[in-house]
């Protein structure tokens, strides 16, 4: 079988957690990549998932304010319904 190499930068971690699974579940991290790859090729489709995601301290921090400001009306402009938000625009002549 003719191959061809890919080379990635990825955590050590999340590289060394990843094969650590995959010899589990008794497949070589390579067999698992081919097989995104060509699902992807199959569905021309990419899925994130945040699930697992956790914001760092910077995002955090912004969101939190996020939260403070909204609580306080400090919003730029809020609106309850799309309706209002399109009747704003056009008032802008947006």
């Amino acid at each position: 079988m003719n191959t061809a190499v890919i080379n990635i930068k990825t955590d050590p971690k999340v590289k060394t957690d990843a094969q650590k699974i995959a010899r589990q579940i008794g497949v070589s991290l390579s067999s698992l990549i081919n097989a995104y790859l060509k699902r992807f090729i199959r569905t021309k489709t990419v899925t994130f998932s945040a699930d697992d995601e956790v914001p760092n301290k910077h995002t955090l921090a912004i969101m939190r304010q996020a939260e403070k400001d909204y609580k306080r009306g400090n919003t730029s402009p809020a609106f309850k319904t799309g309706e209002e938000a399109v009747a704003w625009l056009e008032k802008q002549g947006i």
